[in-house]
């Protein structure tokens, strides 16, 4: 039995139909006419009918727990670097959805079970909207995966979700004061390798795993220059390395542990857990509401302040579009204010407006 949908979009109206076969949806197709989706939901209909397109059953009547099963196994085989996240986001939707049929499984069940998983707790805090979207970008994918690769759903039902409203980026960065009391309770940490650390977040914005995954042979102290590989977005950036970082990093060099880490653990195994130590430097720097990730906003912050356009602070940060870095346009525009007024005072004297 076929059904249909009407739908707004911004070119108009458009009509999804579907066709079912006891109660499993077998295909759907969207048209810009109500004619064109019945003579399309006919025809289907009349072909399943007479057995010329046989549907497998089989694939619509997949649990979710059945897709995520195979989907986990997809990120084991791809290796991302976000795997552990979205399997440990996938974690939560299986508490609820794990037996739901795929071909049952809706944008209402969606919703509702985004908004059970808001309630869950961890130390204390309830998720953010950023967070809860996240949660559902690894569902899309698991869905998305179903649809592209193993062909068991016709459409993500994700798509007809909407999504939390987050809230506007935080822009927390160290002002002089605070970033002199940081650089010295690191200089004091038991853990030689974070005042190092923390110098290299600021002077070049890198994240915490861009930073600890570093190996020698993707630094080049000649030139100053860095290659992340581990990035978030999985594609490999350079970023200059100069000034105080660069003599930091040629001093560690000479003095290494380990010719393969940069900051190596204690058995030159792998990188370094700075976690402990950075706590105690944020704790005896007297830091309140301040993380490991708001160096990069100091970093891009900076830039701001010293007149650094928003294509440069988007280049040095890796981002590929301008609007992850618009947080900081009212700092550029306290800079530009300032060299307004400086070419003023010098061509028509001291006079700045005021009464």
């Amino acid at each position: 039995m076929a059904t249909f949908e009407k739908r707004r979009t911004k070119d108009g109206f458009k009509y999804r139909a579907r066709v079912r076969v006891e109660g499993n949806l077998i295909r759907t197709a969207t048209f810009s006419s109500k004619t064109l989706a019945r003579e399309w939901a006919i025809k289907t209909e009349n072909e399943l009918r007479d057995q010329k397109h046989i549907p497998d059953l089989t694939a619509y009547n997949r649990t979710v727990g059945e897709l995520f099963d195979e989907y986990e196994t997809h990120l084991a085989e791809c290796e991302l670097r976000s795997a552990r996240n979205i399997k440990f986001q996938l974690e939560e939707w299986r508490k609820f959805i794990e037996g739901v049929k795929l071909h049952s499984l809706t944008s209402a069940i969606i919703t509702h079970t985004l908004n059970q998983i808001a309630k869950i707790k961890y130390g204390g805090r309830t998720k953010s909207p950023a967070t809860l979207n996240r949660y559902l970008a690894a569902l899309s994918c698991a869905l998305s995966y179903g649809v592209k690769s193993l062909g068991w759903l016709d459409i993500n039902p994700v798509s007809r979700v909407e999504h939390k409203r987050e809230n506007r980026g935080r822009v927390r960065y160290l002002s002089d004061i605070e970033r002199e009391r940081l650089l010295d309770a690191a200089k004091e940490s038991r853990n030689k390798s974070l005042y190092t650390i923390i110098i290299l977040a600021i002077s070049t914005g890198a994240r915490r795993m861009e930073l600890l995954s570093l190996k020698w042979s993707d630094v080049d102290l000649k030139s100053g220059w860095a290659v992340l590989e581990h990035t978030k977005n999985g594609e490999m950036r350079g970023v200059p390395i100069t000034g105080p970082a660069l003599g930091l990093m040629r001093n560690l060099y000479n003095n290494r542990k380990s010719d393969v880490w940069v900051f190596p653990n204690e058995n030159n195994s792998g990188p370094c857990d700075i976690k402990r130590s950075w706590n105690t430097a944020v704790k005896r720097a007297g830091l309140s509401d301040f993380r490991f990730h708001d160096l990069r906003h100091t970093c891009a912050s900076y830039l701001a302040m010293n007149g650094a356009t928003p294509n440069e602070i988007a280049a040095v940060l890796g981002h590929k579009t301008l609007s992850m870095v618009r947080r900081y346009a009212h700092l550029s525009d306290a800079h530009k204010s300032s060299v307004v007024a400086s070419m003023n005072a010098k061509i028509f004297g001291g006079d700045n407006g005021a009464d």
